[in-house]
């Protein structure tokens, strides 16, 4: 079995990342390597941000490792909430507070497109590549379902009638933007 460093402490998108790469890879996250340090997301796009946490783990503690953000960027509204996803409700990272404020500003806006982007970016010691992976959907008009993180509960993607939150984690990790970007990036890592 192979071994990996994905840069994240947070337990959901571990737990999907794992699923996704299967009994192929042993995906170590940042307290498995001792890691407890709150990496910045200070860069203005998903990829900045993805390259700083992937970079970090590379220079100071050695590992080849990959790191993603994710932005959900809603077409009414201007592409937002787009790199502040987590943060666009402040800086509490508070999901409910989040789908409050992205439900109240889609009030009565019958435009409500949307799609979630995940990037990845690989370093190693021959430097950075990115993956990224998309899909297409809307946000609904009220929360629907139990499972997932985060916006799951206000986006449907497109060609189903159910949100993230009401799909089993297999059903979604099959469509959605984390899994098509990881799925290129274990394409890739299976080539070298």
């Amino acid at each position: 079995m192979k071994e990996i460093v994905f840069a994240t402490n947070n337990a959901h998108k571990l737990r999907e990342i794992r699923e996704i790469t299967g009994p192929e890879w042993r995906v170590l996250s940042l307290a498995d390597i001792g890691c407890s340090e709150d990496i910045p997301e200070t860069a203005d796009t998903l990829q900045g941000n993805a390259a700083l946490k992937a970079c970090y783990i590379r220079d100071k503690y050695g590992y080849d490792c990959f790191a993603d953000d994710t932005g959900l960027l809603v077409d009414a509204l201007n592409g937002a909430p787009g790199v502040y996803s987590a943060r666009y409700a402040g800086p509490g990272h508070d999901s409910e507070a989040n789908m409050n404020l992205l439900l109240e500003n889609l009030r009565g806006v019958a435009d409500r497109k949307a799609r979630f982007t995940t990037v990845i970016c690989l370093a190693t010691a021959s430097g950075e590549l990115f993956f990224e992976g998309t899909v297409e959907g809307e946000i609904t008009t009220e929360r629907s379902g139990e499972s997932g993180f985060g916006y799951d509960p206000v986006f449907r993607p497109e060609g189903f009638d159910r949100t993230f939150a009401e799909m089993t984690d297999d059903e979604k990790n099959a469509i959605s933007h984390r899994g098509r970007a990881t799925r290129r990036l274990l394409d890739y890592l299976r080539g070298l």
